[in-house]
């Protein structure tokens, strides 16, 4: 493997937001009498899209609003959160970001949040400018765990899929890079230790553990 890029994923794999999605949640859930223990409900919910996270909520509750406004309404309070909390940085994630841009290497960051939530977050810890190119869910048709995303960002930074690598910390992530032809390390965080990550090409503890294998690439 020749690696020329790395394109990494956001929520539990940089960032620490898995809490902050549950909080927004549970203030658009407490109206309508729903609630769920924080880590149920990010075990279930991981890294899954939110309108089909929203569609299974007002199914199983037999909520009388639409999925898709509910979809939205998260986004909105999300939005609106961030601006004055901003997550917990993961273990080794600024130090490995930092190393992966001064080794020369192309770097993407991938979300499978909506540009309202991942923006603020990415600009208020300085990680922005270290990415050449930010792909949200907002930029395709299809978001995570499709490909389209993983495809939109090798597109923009004018990579192969076989020249790079993703790293993620959930089913969703990793079948999106399954399917955009990446090979993809898996990060489990304390919400995704059950996920199945048998089609990650590697298994890693954390982020430094990584940039010890990219720097063993280069």
């Amino acid at each position: 493997m020749s690696l020329n890029a790395v394109l990494f994923d956001m929520d539990g794999t940089l960032v620490d937001s898995e809490s902050m999605h549950f909080v927004c949640w549970s203030q658009l859930l407490k109206p309508y009498g729903v609630s769920y223990l924080e880590n149920d409900f990010c075990q279930r919910f991981s890294g899954r899209p939110t309108l089909e996270a929203a569609i299974e909520i007002k199914q199983e509750h037999n909520l009388s609003v639409s999925a898709q406004f509910l979809a939205d309404e998260k986004y909105r309070l999300f939005g609106e959160y961030v601006k004055s909390n901003l997550p917990p940085i993961m273990p080794y994630a600024e130090q490995t970001l930092k190393a992966v841009k001064r080794s020369g290497l192309k770097m993407a960051l991938v979300t499978g949040s909506a540009s309202a939530e991942a923006m603020p977050i990415l600009k208020g810890l300085g990680f922005y400018e270290l990415f050449d190119t930010v792909v949200t869910k907002d930029d395709v048709i299809n978001p995570k765990p499709a490909g389209d995303p993983y495809l939109l960002a090798l597109k923009n930074i004018n990579e192969a899929a076989e020249n790079a690598i993703a790293v993620e910390d959930t089913f969703t992530g990793v079948t999106a890079a399954n399917n955009a032809s990446l090979d993809v390390v898996a990060i489990a965080n304390s919400h995704t230790q059950d996920h199945d990550f048998s089609r990650a090409t590697y298994k890693m503890s954390d982020l430094g553990e990584f940039w010890q294998w990219v720097e063993s690439q280069l």
